[in-house]
Parts: C-alpha cells; sequence; structure tokens
C-alpha cells in the first residue's frame, strides 16, 4: 500500500490463499489511517492500536476457517506523525532502509533466525546474506496475543529516500547493490524497476515488491491517490469515479478478505476532505506510489522469458515463467508444434516434465528443432537401446 501519509508492504505465509488472506486483513485495517491527520505524541499508540485489531481479525479468520490455520504476514510501514515525523512499524523480515546525505542504511531489523545468529556473534552479516535458513522468521503477525511489532518515531529530512522492500529483494540483492542503485538518483519509478530487474535476474520469485518515499519541498508533492498492489489488491472492492475515503476502501478489502459481501460506495458522497499534510511547514513527505511500477516491472520480466514444455500431448513454446501468482498464470503458448510428446525419446520427456528453460524465444525454437529430429528418429529406430514414447 502506498498513499499520501502512509507506505505499508505486508508478506503474507502460510500457503498461497492463507498468505493472501493475512497479508490483505492486516493492510486493509491500517489503510484507514492514510486518510487523517495525526500528531506526534498518538501517531504511534495509534499504530500499535491499528495492528493490535489487524492481529485480533487474523485469529477470528482462522477461527472462522480452520483450514488457514498457521497462516500470518510480515509488516513494515511508515506513517506520518506530526508535522515533521514519521511512525515506522516492523515486524518480520521484510525491511525499511534510508538513504541520508550520501549513506544508505537499514533502519529495520529482520526478526529471523540468521539475525539472532548475526546478534550473537556466531555469524557475520556477509555470511547472513547467504545462509541457507535466511528465510526462517521469528516473529509475524500470526493472531496470537505475544505477537509484537517494533515501533519507533523517524525525524525526515529534506533529500532523504525511504526503500521498504520484501525480502524477495535484500535476500536475492547484495546490501551494496540496493544502495548503489538507491544512490544513483533516478526517479523513484526508474528505482523500483532496476532493483526488481536485479531481483528476478539473481532468481527471485515474482512476488519482489519495493516502494519508495522521498522528502521532498511541499511545492513538489506528487500525487495523492494511493496505490494497492498484490493480494491486497486482489481482494479491493471496485473503485467508483468519484472516488472513495482510504477508509471505505480499507473496509470493503477486509469485508473481501474474509469473504464477506461488498457493498459499493454511494457515488454522491463526497465524505469529509483530507487534510492538507504539513499545511503550515516548508517540508512534506511525498510517498511515491511506485508500488505498480514494481509490480508492473516484475510481470514484464516475466514476459521476456521461454521454456519449452508439454500442452495436451504436443511440444510447445511458453511465454513467460511455469508459476501462478493468485489467478493470474505467468505463462501462456506462445507456438503450438506438430511434434507429438509420445514420439520423443525419454530423455526429452523426463526433460519436459520439469520444463525446459531457454534463455530466449530463438532457442526455445531451436530446442523444438532437436526435439523434432529426434523425434523422427526415434520412430524409424529398431533398436531395442532406445526407448521412445511409442515403444511397446
Amino acid at each position: 500500500y502506498a498513499g499520501p501519509h502512509l507506505l505499508a508492504i505486508a508478506d503474507g505465509m502460510g500457503g498461497h490463499a492463507g498468505g493472501n488472506v493475512a497479508s490483505s486483513l492486516v493492510l486493509a485495517r491500517l489503510a484507514p489511517l492514510d486518510g487523517d491527520s495525526h500528531g506526534s505524541d498518538d501517531a504511534l499508540d495509534i499504530l500499535a492500536d491499528a495492528i493490535a485489531e489487524a492481529n485480533a481479525s487474523l485469529a477470528a479468520e482462522i477461527d472462522a476457517n480452520p483450514e488457514l490455520g498457521g497462516m500470518g504476514t510480515t509488516l513494515t510501514a511508515l506513517m506520518r506523525a506530526g508535522s515533521n515525523g514519521l511512525a515506522l512499524v516492523h515486524i518480520g523480515d521484510s525491511r525499511a532502509y534510508l538513504l541520508r546525505t550520501g549513506e544508505f542504511s537499514q533502519i529495520t531489523k529482520d526478526h529471523s533466525f540468521v539475525q539472532t545468529l548475526v546478534d550473537s556473534g556466531r555469524i557475520s552479516p556477509a555470511e547472513a546474506e547467504h545462509h541457507p535458513q535466511r528465510s526462517l522468521v521469528t516473529r509475524v503477525l500470526t493472531g496470537s496475543e505475544d505477537d509484537e511489532p517494533d515501533l519507533a518515531i523517524r525525524e525526515p529530512r529534506i533529500g532523504d529516500r525511504y526503500l521498504i522492500c520484501s525480502d524477495g529483494l535484500s535476500d536475492y540483492v547484495a546490501f551494496d547493490t540496493i544502495a548503489e542503485v538507491v544512490s544513483m538518483g533516478l526517479p523513484p519509478d526508474e528505482t523500483t524497476k532496476r532493483l526488481v530487474d536485479l531481483a528476478m535476474r539473481s532468481g527471485a520469485p515474482d512476488n519482489v515488491t519495493c516502494v519508495i518515499g522521498d522528502i521532498v519541498p511541499t511545492a513538489s508533492a506528487g500525487s495523492s491517490q494511493p496505490v494497492i498492489v498484490g493480494a491486497a489488491a486482489e481482494h479491493r472492492p471496485r473503485t467508483t469515479s468519484s472516488g472513495v475515503s482510504p477508509a471505505e476502501k480499507a473496509a470493503a478489502l477486509a469485508r473481501r478478505a474474509s469473504g464477506t459481501p461488498v457493498e459499493e460506495a454511494d457515488p454522491d458522497d463526497d465524505g469529509r476532505r483530507r487534510p492538507r499534510w504539513l499545511r503550515a511547514v516548508a517540508v512534506a513527505l511525498v510517498l511515491v506510489a511506485t508500488l505498480l511500477a514494481a509490480a508492473y516491472t516484475g510481470w514484464r520480466w516475466t514476459q521476456s522469458q521461454y521454456y519449452v514444455g508439454d500442452a495436451a500431448g504436443t511440444v510447445a513454446i511458453y511465454r513467460g515463467v511455469p508459476q501462478v501468482l493468485g489467478p493470474l498464470q505467468l505463462s501462456a503458448v506462445q507456438d503450438r508444434t506438430d511434434v507429438a510428446v509420445a514420439d520423443l525419446p525419454e530423455m526429452w520427456r523426463t526433460r519436459l516434465d520439469g520444463q525446459i528453460r531457454t534463455a530466449d524465444l530463438e532457442e526455445a525454437r531451436a530446442k523444438v528443432e532437436e526435439m523434432r529430429r529426434d523425434a523422427e528418429l526415434c520412430r524409424n529406430s529398431t533398436s531395442p537401446s532406445v526407448t521412445c514414447g511409442g515403444a511397446s
């Protein structure tokens, strides 16, 4: 979620369905905070109460749907606090970074098994980056009363750049590389594009998410329209041309996540006018909505990939990656051939079961031609040492 007063990432876990529900419910409880003005004295209490409500909603959902037991979600968020402050909340292994006067630093600490090894001196931070159990988290939101996030108030300065991201970035791209990209001075959308591209090329999964927030003079403030992507976007209701407040969107989003019918907002009800942030001061935190750009970049990367697979008994070239993201199939048949899988030697049939990744479309077509030749040889072979699909 990226809005004018709030940035948040919730990375769900507990199976595909459970992870989607957990992250959607938590963001639904936080989204209303984007539409209000919070003082620096009570911002942390407001944020803590919202998270407690979100966690309680997870517990209620698990009670109502036992098959969701074990679901949970990380949460890392920045919320405006007073005239010149930021409230930071963090639980799990998503991360927040800060670039200030050329110095890039991580401002959250992972709640993970590997981080406990670093804290105890058993491994170095460099070793932690490649530890095989680096994805094992020790604290997330699960619906338990014992789930306790870290909370802090930070003082932003003009020129600061904040990055929050899922572990799909930090697990696959080195700290120094992230720092280099964030420090290039590129626009937020170009920065997130490069970060996601780097993560994808390093073997990251398809749920790499990055959000950039820049501190700029008030006159430079950008769009105030919130952006929601990922599981939360899949569950949110349709919007109307008149616009709906964050609180209304979040309430509907929560009902969608739990399967409750959603009533559309009254298009004639304009609601309260959102107060301007930092009306009397010279700085503003512009929460740059680059979440959508990051998601699109990830999708675009998948559509530059090709592999050879089995399509209903014939060899086919697929564009994309052989994965499913929510309701979205990340690949589709590009070219369907006349080569029958049953005519191929056993070696090719075995490889097709796991899909044959290729560097580009040209290589995929070359693989198909190689299979075509081998299928012809297989059909004409009388040697008992050649095992073909059609052999008896």
